[in-house]
């Protein structure tokens, strides 16, 4: 597990103390979660890039089309 520093202007460290606080949790849980819920997230976006660029979008649009009840 590693240690990390950051700065934060006083208000914004306060508001994640009370948000931490409404959640019952302590502040360093909530940046973990926090930074667990940025990474999936990058980590989709990432995935998702990889397979548009490879891609077909003739198949892609015919796909959606389906899925948004259309025939294609």
């Amino acid at each position: 597990m590693s240690t990390l520093t950051i700065r934060l202007p006083d208000n914004t460290a306060e508001r994640l103390k009370s948000l931490a606080r409404s959640r019952g949790l302590s502040v360093n849980k909530l940046v973990e979660e926090m930074s667990a819920q940025a990474l999936a997230a990058f980590d989709a976006e990432t995935r998702f890039r990889a397979m548009a660029a490879g891609g077909d979008p003739k198949r892609a649009l015919a796909i959606l089309d389906r899925l948004d009840g259309r025939s294609a």
